[in-house]
C-alpha cells in the first residue's frame, strides 16, 4: 500500500491549499447576490455574473486539458491561483471605491473562470500522479469532505463578513487563493515522465472523445451529471430567494446554506463504506434531490430550507466518490488532463444558463415555485436514468 493517505505530503498540501481555496470561494458565492440584491434589489444581475463564470469554464475547459496534459502540472496550478488571488483582489477594489461597477465584475468573473478550467484538470492530473491507485477512493472522500467543509463553514462566515464590511469576503478569497497557490508550490508535482509527442490541438482534442466513445455506461452516467448540475446549480438562488422572501436576515441566508457542508461532511465520511455501483447511486441520489427540492417549498419558515438542502448533500458525496474513483483508476495517464476536461466540459455544458434560470425564474414566480419546477424535473431526469444503461461497461477500481 505504501504511504499512507494521512501521511502523503504531496497530496495534503494539494487538498489544504484546495481547501483553504475553496472556503474563500464560498466566501465571494455569497457576498455577490448580496452585495448585487442591496445595489440593485434584484438578484437577476448576480445570476449573469454567475453565468458568465461558468460559460467562461466551460469554453476554456477543452483547450485547458490539452496545454495541462502538455505542460507541467504543478506550475499550471501555481500560475492559475495566484492569477485568481488578483482578480479577486480586483473584485475587492471594486467594492473598496464604491463602483460596485456590474460590466467590472462580468469580466473578472469571466477570467476567473477562465482560470479555473485550468486548475480543475491540473488538480486531477497531479491526484493520480502522487496517489496509488488503492488509495483513490479514500483520497476522493478526503476530497469531498474538503469541499462540504468549505459549504459548512463558507456561508455563514462570508454573511457574516459582509455585515463588517461589503469588500471583507472579496479580501478573504484572494487570500485564499494565495494560501492555494503557496501549497501547490510546495507540494512539487513531479513532471511527467517523458514528453508526449507533440501534435496539432485537433488531435489532441480528438483523442478523449475517441475514448469516451467506446465507453458507454461512462458516457450515459456524464448525461445524467449534466442534468443534475443544471438543476443543481439552478436551484441556488431560489433557495436565497426564498429565505428572503419570508423575511430571513442575510446572515439566515448563509445559515441555511451550511446545511449544504453539513450533509455533504456526513456524506464525505459514509461515502468509502457504500458499495453500491454508480448505475444504482445516481438513481438513488436523483431521486433524494428531486424530493428534497421540492420539499424546500414547504411552508415552514425562512429556516427549513436547511433540512432538506442537507439531506441533499448527504447523498451526493457517495455518488461523486465513486464515480470519481472509477473515473481516476480507469483513464490512462497521458489522457487524464484531457478526459477530465471533457467529462467536465459536457456535465457542466448547460451550467452557465443554470444561474440566470434560476435567477429568472425566482424574479418571475418566486423562489418556492422555481423550487418545485426544478424538484419536479429532477424527478423525471430519475425516472430516465432507471431505464438508461448506466454501468455495464464501467469498470471497478483495482
Amino acid at each position: 500500500m505504501g504511504v499512507p493517505l494521512r501521511k502523503n505530503v504531496q497530496f495534503q498540501l494539494l487538498w489544504i491549499g484546495a481547501a483553504v481555496s475553496q472556503l474563500g470561494t464560498q466566501l465571494t458565492t455569497i457576498a455577490v447576490p448580496l452585495l448585487i440584491f442591496a445595489v440593485t434589489g434584484s438578484v437577476f444581475w448576480a445570476g449573469v455574473i454567475a453565468g458568465v463564470r461558468s460559460a467562461a469554464l466551460v469554453l476554456a475547459q477543452m483547450p485547458a486539458g490539452v496545454w495541462v496534459d502538455r505542460w507541467d502540472r504543478g506550475k499550471v496550478l501555481v500560475f492559475s491561483q495566484t492569477t485568481q488571488a488578483v482578480v479577486i483582489a480586483a473584485m475587492a477594489a471594486n467594492v473598496v471605491t464604491g463602483l460596485d461597477s456590474i460590466p467590472l465584475f462580468l469580466v473578472l468573473a469571466a477570467v476567473d473562470g477562465v482560470c479555473t478550467a485550468f486548475t480543475g484538470p491540473a488538480r486531477a492530473t497531479a491526484i493520480k500522479e502522487v496517489v496509488p491507485p488503492g488509495q483513490l477512493k479514500t483520497a476522493y472522500a478526503q476530497e469531498e469532505a474538503r469541499t462540504h467543509v468549505a459549504y459548512l463553514v463558507g456561508p455563514s462566515l462570508g454573511a457574516l463578513l459582509f455585515g463588517l464590511g461589503r469588500s471583507v469576503p472579496f479580501v478573504g478569497d484572494a487570500l485564499s487563493f494565495l494560501v492555494a497557490a503557496m501549497c501547490a508550490w510546495f507540494a512539487k508535482i513531479p513532471p511527467r515522465a517523458g514528453q508526449r509527442p507533440r501534435q496539432p490541438m485537433r488531435q489532441d482534442l480528438r483523442e478523449p472523445w475517441a475514448w469516451l466513445r467506446h465507453q458507454r455506461g461512462l458516457r450515459n452516467i456524464v448525461a445524467i451529471f449534466l442534468a443534475l448540475n443544471l438543476l443543481g446549480v439552478a436551484s441556488m438562488l431560489p433557495v436565497m430567494v426564498l429565505v428572503k422572501e419570508r423575511g430571513g436576515a442575510d446572515w439566515l441566508v448563509g445559515l441555511v446554506l451550511t446545511g449544504i457542508g453539513v450533509g455533504g461532511v456526513l456524506g464525505a465520511l459514509l461515502a468509502p463504506k457504500v458499495t453500491m455501483t454508480p448505475a444504482r447511486l445516481i438513481v438513488a441520489v436523483l431521486t433524494v434531490f428531486g424530493t428534497c427540492t421540492m420539499a424546500m417549498a414547504l411552508p415552514f419558515g425562512a429556516w427549513w430550507p436547511f433540512v432538506p438542502l442537507m439531506l441533499t448533500a448527504i447523498a451526493t458525496p457517495m455518488l461523486n466518490v465513486s464515480v470519481g474513483a472509477v473515473f481516476t483508476a480507469m483513464v490512462p495517464d497521458d489522457l487524464m488532463g484531457r478526459m477530465d476536461a471533457v467529462l467536465n466540459f459536457v456535465s457542466r455544458g448547460l451550467t452557465p444558463v443554470a444561474p440566470v434560470l434560476g435567477a429568472f425564474l425566482a424574479d418571475l414566480a418566486g423562489g418556492a415555485v422555481a423550487l418545485l419546477v426544478f424538484g419536479a424535473s429532477a424527478l423525471v431526469t430519475t425516472a430516465i436514468a432507471a431505464f438508461a444503461d448506466l454501468g455495464t461497461t464501467v469498470p471497478q477500481p483495482h
